[in-house]
């Protein structure tokens, strides 16, 4: 997996904590920035209400991204935008950093057995080597998402509650979910349909995200021949650094989210069966109703109910939290990895 990496200021590796410290601080600054665009993709996601034509008389609370908006606003303040940060940094952090962790691991395991990798001159735009990074991006997914799944859960709680809250704080949110369904069942709740969505997800953000480094990279050389490939000078390259991650993780991550929506639907059905709402928000999977069905068949139910549009509920602010949260981990990864593992 390869990363937008200052040559002016680092002549190394990095360390496998150098990137999993990376990773932490990328994932806090982009979890941060994009959580309202989370909350309001939860609300959409979770809300069950017919949208076939032949059953379309009820009309779910929420009905657009900027009416969500508005709606939540009023109901909760600005802060209910940001409701379910604390869970969900407690989430990302540590699974930005496992990630990146796992990814470096598993690269450089690679490419140890490879006896090295070959000069990016030498290589396709879609090679043998670079395929590598679709399968480190599986792999890095589900050891991430296994690792800080129970935070994920809570994030997903606490942001889709609305009011009147049934858990005022993450800590009873944990204790409710336990008390309801069991300590494993309850924090693992929906696990499976997770590791199903995060193995094609990654593999496509991270195998897409090194295809679109490339070709920017190619690009770069061909508009100016006589640039390094890195910025084209000390100058540019923290420029370089910021660009080139941004638009090849917005690219990456619009595509990765897009191909996967479904299966996240069905991870967030799972995740909060059970959780007692206001009338307003719709009918709700009950405990029960979801544990004897199976990833697909659940999403089978969705489709039967619901139409097509049910397993594409909440894509919208779904596209525009997942692009920029790409866009935005990757440029602060490389930016803190440039810090972090310069020789000083």
């Amino acid at each position: 997996m390869r990363v937008a990496r200052g040559e002016t200021r680092r002549r190394r590796e990095p360390e496998k904590w150098e990137s999993a410290t990376a990773g932490a601080i990328a994932g806090a600054v982009s979890r941060t920035v994009v959580n309202p665009l989370d909350v309001i993709k939860i609300r959409f996601q979770i809300q069950r209400e017919a949208t076939l034509a032949s059953a379309a008389k009820a009309v779910g609370k929420y009905r657009s991204v900027g009416q969500a908006l508005v709606c939540i606003v009023r109901e909760e303040g600005v802060p209910g935008l940001w409701r379910g940060t604390v869970p969900g940094l407690l989430l990302t952090v540590p699974y930005c950093a496992v990630q990146f962790y796992a990814l470096e691991t598993f690269r450089s395991t690679f490419q140890a057995k490879r006896g090295g990798q070959k000069p990016e001159g030498e290589r396709g735009l879609i090679d043998r080597e670079r395929t590598l990074s679709f399968a480190g991006g599986a792999f890095a997914g589900v050891a991430a998402t296994t690792a800080s799944y129970p935070f994920d859960l809570l994030r997903t709680t606490m942001a889709a509650q609305g009011v009147p809250k049934q858990y005022p704080t993450m800590l009873h949110a944990a204790r409710g979910v336990v008390a309801q369904r069991g300590l494993f069942r309850g924090l693992y709740a929906g696990l499976g349909a997770t590791i199903v969505e995060i193995i094609p997800y990654s593999a496509l953000q991270f195998g897409l995200y090194d295809i679109f480094c490339a070709a920017y990279d190619r690009g770069i050389k061909r508009s100016s021949p006589d640039s390094r490939g890195a910025g084209g000078g000390a100058s540019l390259d923290w420029g370089y650094l910021a660009s080139k991650p941004f638009l090849c993780g917005l690219a990456s991550g619009f595509i990765a989210k897009f191909a996967t929506h479904p299966l996240d639907v069905v991870k967030k059905r799972y995740q909060v069966a059970g959780l007692c709402r206001s009338a307003s928000y719709g009918k709700g999977f009950g405990v029960q109703e979801v544990a004897v069905l199976g990833i697909f068949r659940l999403l089978g139910k969705i489709v039967r109910e619901e139409g097509l549009q049910g397993i594409y509920k909440g894509v919208t602010p779904s596209l525009m939290k997942a692009a920029p949260s790409a866009a935005i981990t990757f440029a602060v990864y490389s930016l803190a990895l440039d810090y972090i593992a310069k020789d000083w």
